[in-house]
């Protein structure tokens, strides 16, 4: 679920001042967040940094127009965080 808290955060990371796009903000978080769960495995978007940073650069590129750019400039990011998260599952069993 996209915040008001999370939204504020992405508009300020991308010195977006106006509430106009809000809503269309809101979906581009939440699809982000679909598509970063769908790499990495659940996570808790306030905790976890680096899944967030994921979640905002595949937004700001959504936002962009570019989104077909970003598995290509994240995959090490991508891959590390997989591993990192799968890494955390095997502590807990």
């Amino acid at each position: 679920m996209v915040t008001d808290d999370l939204l504020k955060k992405f508009k300020k990371r991308m010195h977006i001042f106006h509430d106009g796009e809000d809503d269309n903000l809101k979906e581009l978080l939440s699809f982000s967040i679909a598509f970063v769960e769908s790499k990495i495995g659940e996570f808790d978007i306030k905790e976890n940094k680096k899944a967030t940073e994921l979640v905002f650069e595949r937004t700001r590129y959504a936002y962009n127009d570019a989104l077909e750019y970003f598995e290509d400039n994240f995959l090490s990011e991508i891959i590390s965080l997989s591993l990192e998260m799968a890494g955390d599952d095997d502590v807990e069993e």
